[in-house]
């Protein structure tokens, strides 16, 4: 069902249809001349906080690369994610909410991009762009599900990224071969040749490393500057060394496209997937919540976009999503997207934000959160459960709070988001993320009937529950957010986001 039809009454627009006055790339059948589409190369993070940046005021972490490509790029400063891995992939690639396109957790079946979806190397290939998955995918495997079967014409993945991070076994268009070194330089060492390979057309790069997710291991000359720091384990030193470990492979391949004259053809976005897992209690911008949370630290990412003399560097306010990439990166690359697909995307283009000007849908739009993560077989239970909430302007209403539990399937499985938060609401410590010494902060449930209200911008730590003060805001969400997840449900189930894996139903 079109969740505008819930809001002609309220007079809002949500994030999941889209505004009239939206700017979507046009259907055309003539292809561009390929030297009018920017070169695309797309680096994402896997857990590295929006706090893990020394421009982000980090007192530790040393970023001198990318501090300065965050200095010379357009900064969306409140750009969501959802709050794990699969699902803010998939809205990247998709345009559309996670819920729609199947993906509600980390594990098969219910990470795989529902295979009737169109995705955006898809999009960019059929424009003439050549493309590339390098690093993680964590979007479906097997047949039909694999980076080759989704528009990727190359593909490059270690086959055991979290057992093997040095010497890994890799799989190269699903050809099993050997490489040496971290497996982080790995993968930039295979941009930068991609990049070369194919200077003379446009190409799309999807670059997504596994650094910082656990199990925290890094070369130890990028762990050695934060080991011993006063106030430093061991845990978050070789942490941050990932992140710096991430930094000096960004510079190099910054340095080679410059060298190879592409800065000025080439745009660069760079993003993290979701909130923090470790340091938090060091550092997390002031925000509360990591991973798995729908607190403000699980949820906001940086995002930052360069395209050198063409957008000006700046802060953008705007609340923005990774649901804005599919429909941003068609139009920039000429790219038109299926008629199907632009009836349906969730996503907005941030052209216009980008080129300095504004966007027409901004005092409109809300994003929709949920954790997901509940066990197979149980999503109508957890409506209001596991944690969710709205974003609309500058508010956060969220709803943290446990299921019942009446099947026992949460209270079993330790990394049940359920399970988590009824292990903090009794005092005790987090079994799974995020990972901080202060749970009852980070992970903490919310009271009473459970919905809380904050303004995120003046108040990123969520201390002042406006939701007694401003019930006309609380309400509207409210009712905003029943109206989404009724409208999604059924499309969410059909997509096989509550599907169980194989042997188990």
């Amino acid at each position: 069902m079109k969740i505008r039809a819930f809001f002609i009454g309220l007079a809002i627009a949500v994030v999941l249809i889209p505004f009239t006055g939206l700017i979507r790339p046009t259907v055309s059948h003539a292809a561009p001349a390929a030297a009018t589409q920017p070169n695309v190369v797309f680096i994402l993070t896997d857990d590295q906080g929006y706090g893990d940046l020394a421009a982000h005021g980090h007192p530790a972490l040393k970023t001198p690369h990318l501090d300065a490509l965050a200095a010379q790029s357009v900064r969306f400063t409140d750009f969501q994610v959802a709050a794990t891995c699969s699902p803010s992939r998939a809205e990247i690639l998709t345009g559309l909410h996670h819920f729609r396109t199947g993906v509600t957790h980390t594990i098969s079946p219910r990470d795989r991009i529902d295979a009737g979806a169109t995705i955006l190397p898809q999009i960019l290939k059929n424009a003439g762009y050549v493309t590339a998955m390098i690093g993680k995918w964590h979007n479906g495997g097997g047949k039909g599900y694999q980076p080759t079967d989704r528009g990727f014409d190359f593909d490059i993945t270690t086959m055991d990224p979290l057992r093997k991070p040095f010497g890994a076994d890799v799989s190269v268009n699903g050809r099993a071969e050997k490489r040496t070194g971290f497996r982080e330089d790995v993968f930039f060492d295979e941009a930068i040749r991609f990049i070369e390979k194919n200077q003379t057309r446009p190409f799309f790069c999807y670059l997504a490393t596994y650094s910082p997710h656990e199990p925290l291991v890094a070369p130890e000359e990028d762990i050695r500057p934060y080991r011993g720091l006063p106030g430093m384990s061991e845990k978050t030193a070789t942490y941050l060394g990932m992140v710096a470990n991430i930094d000096k492979n960004v510079g190099r391949l910054l340095d080679r496209i410059r060298e190879l004259g592409l800065d000025e053809r080439t745009i660069i976005v760079f993003m993290n997937d979701n909130g923090a897992t470790y340091g938090l209690d060091l550092y997390n911008a002031g925000m509360r919540g990591g991973k798995t949370t729908p607190w403000l630290g699980g949820t906001r990412a940086m995002s930052f976009w360069r395209w050198s003399g063409h957008w000006k560097p700046r802060d953008v306010e705007t609340l923005t999503s990774a649901m804005d990439v599919l429909p941003t990166l068609a139009q920039v690359a000429s790219a038109p997207s299926p008629v199907t697909l632009q009836s349906r995307l969730d996503g907005y283009s941030l052209v216009p934000l980008l080129e300095g000007g504004q966007a027409v849908w901004a005092d409109e739009r809300m994003v929709f959160q949920h954790v997901a993560r509940w066990p197979d077989g149980t999503a109508a239970a957890h409506k209001y459960a596991g944690g969710c909430g709205v974003r609309w302007k500058e508010y956060l209403l969220l709803r943290n709070r446990p299921c019942a539990d009446l099947d026992g399937k949460c209270s079993s499985d330790n990394h049940a988001p359920c399970n988590v938060l009824r292990g903090v609401e009794k005092g005790g410590n987090v079994p799974s993320y995020p990972y901080s010494a202060n749970p009852q902060l980070h992970a903490g449930v919310t009271t009473g009937e459970g919905w809380a209200l904050y303004d995120v911008r003046r108040d990123p730590a969520c201390e002042n529950n406006l939701a007694a003060a401003r019930t006309g805001v609380g309400e509207k969400l409210r009712a905003a957010y029943d109206a989404w997840w009724d409208g999604t449900f059924a499309e969410m189930i059909a997509a096989g986001g509550d599907e169980c894996p194989e042997g188990q139903k």
